[in-house]
């Protein structure tokens, strides 16, 4: 419950609602459950001030980012989701006539749902690809596990010999993993490295020992 005397609207109420019925001081704190000091101060503010609600809200030290610092620092986040600490403090401070600390700025994205995380690597696509795929995916939206049997799926693993392992944090909510700007992009050609292609399907068909494919295809050791 907190502290004693920390009570809430509801429980000052029944606090002097119970004084009010005709239940005596100890009666009352048996029945809510609150110090014998607790009942008599409450049931005495009310009866001298006419006080049945707690000022312990405006107690201790005043929000340096109130919810319109909270919505400017939130540009910020969606203008650059790489930004660091010291930076989005520095671009948050401009043109404030109260500056906040680093930590303030922490603890200000945390209680926003901003947490710093590794991004999604995901594929480089063009917009030409992207809207190849979705005709692809929209033309064989309908089709059953049948027709996919007679899909044969390739694809290629590539081992690089030399590749930079840079690490990059980008500033995030739970919900925003796969939020355009919250992902990095990357390429085939990152180094020199071994490519290994592949090759699989529901059914192994099986003509004179090879696979009944149509096209071309080419290797290169």
């Amino acid at each position: 419950m907190g502290k004693k005397g920390d009570l809430s609207n509801f429980e000052r109420g029944m606090v002097v609602g119970a004084r009010r019925a005709g239940l005596s001081i100890s009666q009352s704190a048996q029945l809510l459950g609150f110090s014998l000091t607790t009942i008599s101060r409450v049931y005495k503010e009310w009866c001298e001030k006419g006080k049945t609600s707690s000022m312990r809200q405006s107690c201790g030290r005043k929000c340096l980012v109130d919810a319109r610092g909270q919505r400017r620092m939130g540009r910020l986040i969606q203008a650059d989701r790489r930004a660091t600490l010291i930076e989005i403090t520095t671009r948050y401070n401009r043109g404030m006539q109260q500056s906040i600390c680093e930590a303030t700025t922490r603890i200000t994205l945390r209680r926003m749902g901003y947490n710093s995380r590794r991004p999604h690597r995901v594929p480089l696509i063009s917009t030409t690809n992207r809207k190849k795929r979705l005709q692809f995916a929209r033309a064989h939206q309908n089709w059953t596990v049948k027709d996919w049997k007679n899909v044969a799926w390739s694809d290629e693993s590539r081992s690089l010999l030399r590749h930079s392992d840079g690490r990059v944090r980008i500033w995030c909510k739970q919900n925003e993993n796969m939020d355009p700007s919250c992902l990095v992009t990357t390429v085939q050609a990152g180094g020199g490295g071994v490519m290994v292609w592949g090759m699989l399907t529901i059914i192994f068909f099986r003509t004179n020992g090879h696979f009944p494919l149509h096209g071309t295809s080419s290797t290169r050791l």
